[in-house]
């Protein structure tokens, strides 16, 4: 056990977890953006293992799969090591396997590209009225 800016880290690897809470280990492995938004999927019956659906208090273990509603797309998981700690996504990639069917998939990467650009006004319009708001809105959302 070494103490490094505060906090007690152990140095023995070949001890590790066998359990971890739900919604921490969504938040860890970056699944959700914040531990607070990971419970609240919890809560509100979006996180299953199974049919079942679970408490963020739920110990999970290596090898269950998580069925996940998040921003209205089901996504499937399933847990091969387990972090309690939040850690890069290229270190958090490897602990788990996305089964998400490819077309669910798709929905989300449409969905995700959708939102990622920006529009455009020309030069001297200056910002959008309520009613072009209104209209940009729904234009998008076509």
């Amino acid at each position: 056990m070494v103490r490094f800016l505060g906090q007690n880290i152990s140095l023995n690897t070949n001890t590790k977890m066998q359990k971890v809470r739900v919604d921490k280990w969504l938040w860890s492995v970056r699944i959700f953006k914040s531990r607070t938004m990971a419970t609240d999927a919890c809560k509100s019956n979006k996180v299953k293992i199974g049919e079942k659906s679970v408490k963020a208090s739920y110990m999970l273990t290596r090898g269950e799969t998580l069925h996940v509603r998040k921003e209205g797309y089901d996504m499937i998981f399933k847990v091969v090591d387990l972090l309690d700690k939040r850690v890069s996504a290229t270190l958090a990639e490897p602990c788990y396997e996305n089964l998400t069917p490819p077309e669910e998939m798709q929905k989300y990467k449409d969905w995700y590209m959708g939102k990622a650009a920006a529009g455009t006004r020309e030069k001297g319009a200056g910002r959008p009225t309520k009613r072009d708001r209104r209209t940009i809105d729904k234009f998008k959302r076509e």
